[in-house]
């Protein structure tokens, strides 16, 4: 029988509720110039103290020893879902947080403004991180005049940011494709390819060169903005709901298109609306009164580690906590706080260092740590894991599984 399977034989139906906290990017590590402390030791964190008096601590590899995930991956390992097996791109999950109704057969990435030299290389991969008014503006002269590319309708649709999606919707395509993302500056923007040669991503890749062909002249005059990067050029792939998996009505609360988009991939319910940190917690204590389940998403975090921002990011871990409490006050049976993986300062990007987590319950006990950090999740009794098994460590906690055996 496999895991999953065995899993599933075991489920209990009951009224238990359970919360995922994501402080996207948590996970740091200390080094001299930061006074030998994380983020986490560094900041004030009242109601993760709090709960903690009462959890299991522990740290998670969101894929593998020693591989630094992206967010798809370290997202759909956090929901149960292994990452080596369910390779999702990011442009799917985009077009799909973005509320696009993606059809069988189309190809979405996920696209960033950027910043190109008068010869094309890349200076700034994020083009200052416009606004988003910026980012509307220009997607509106690209939408208006590429409208098809031979047979291939072509959508595109703004993001937050500097980030937006474009759709390619036509008979015979499919993916994934390379990115033309360098990942760093001082690159020309990348030749995409197939990752597999296949006609029908041979065609994908050649309506995406001539996009690049007809698009890239029209922002020649935009600044800072004046050029554009595809990441995670893909389709969409069949995954069991989140529903089917563990039986669970799963809602998920997150500002950012992507984390809608993971969310909605698996099944789950996106509650709109929320544009501020505390909005998020609220509409996550108030979700729980009609879910069993609630996933809430916290950017800060990650954002200000890949900016290598210190004291940005301790800032938005205290705002995540002092939200916090309003989940809290919904006292759900389960609440998991961690990261979808690392993004410390010193590094400025995502990186292979596991993340902690803590685990709160009825029934997790107390690892003597007086506050959730990376140091204390050292010696917590969940030890390292793989972040797969974090779903079924909730749905343990939450008396959601029968004995197994006699």
């Amino acid at each position: 029988m496999k895991l999953d399977q065995l899993y599933k034989s075991l489920l209990i139906p009951n009224t238990t509720k359970l919360a995922l906290v994501v402080l996207d990017g948590l996970g740091d590590i200390a080094v001299e110039e930061n006074g030998f402390k994380t983020p986490l030791e560094a900041a004030k964190t009242p109601n993760l103290d709090a709960l903690t008096k009462h959890a299991a601590l522990g740290r998670m590899t969101p894929v593998a020893p020693g591989i630094t995930p992206g967010s798809g991956p370290g997202h759909l390992g956090l929901f149960g879902y292994d990452p080596l097996e369910f390779e999702v791109g990011r442009g799917v999950i985009e077009a799909l947080g973005l509320g696009l109704d993606l059809q069988p057969g189309d190809v979405a990435a996920r696209a960033n403004f950027c910043t190109l030299a008068p010869k094309g290389i890349v200076t700034d991969r994020r083009a200052g991180r416009i606004d988003t008014k910026v980012c509307e503006a220009q997607v509106e002269i690209l939408q208006k005049k590429i409208k098809k590319i031979g047979d291939t309708q072509v959508i595109i649709k703004a993001g937050k940011g500097h980030r937006f999606v474009v759709l390619l919707r036509g008979k015979g395509l499919e993916g994934p494709l390379t990115d033309s993302d360098p990942h760093r500056e001082g690159l020309p923007i990348a030749t995409v390819k197939p990752v597999k040669k296949t006609a029908k991503s041979t065609k994908a890749a050649k309506v995406v060169a001539e996009f690049y062909k007809q698009a890239l002249p029209l922002l020649k005059n935009c600044k800072p903005a004046n050029g554009f990067l595809l990441r995670g050029i893909a389709h969409q792939p069949k995954i069991e709901t989140f529903e089917e998996r563990y039986g669970l009505k799963a809602a998920a609360i997150a500002i950012y298109p992507m984390y809608k988009g993971l969310a909605q991939l698996v099944g789950m319910k996106k509650i709109e609306g929320p544009q501020t940190v505390k909005e998020e917690f609220a509409a996550a204590a108030d979700a729980l009164k009609s879910f069993d389940y609630v996933f809430v998403h916290v950017k800060g975090t990650d954002m200000h580690g890949e900016d290598g921002n210190f004291a940005g990011k301790v800032a938005a871990i205290e705002e995540a906590d002092a939200a916090l409490g309003l989940l809290m006050a919904a006292q759900p049976a389960v609440i998991a706080v961690t990261g979808d993986h690392s993004t410390p300062c010193p590094i400025k990007g995502h990186s292979w260092h596991p993340q902690p987590v803590l685990l709160y319950s009825d029934y997790s006990g107390w690892d003597g740590m007086d506050r959730f950090t990376e140091r204390a999740a050292n010696h917590g009794s969940l030890g390292t894991f793989d972040a797969k098994f974090l779903m079924r460590l909730m749905q343990a906690n939450a008396k959601r599984f029968d004995k197994f055996g006699a």
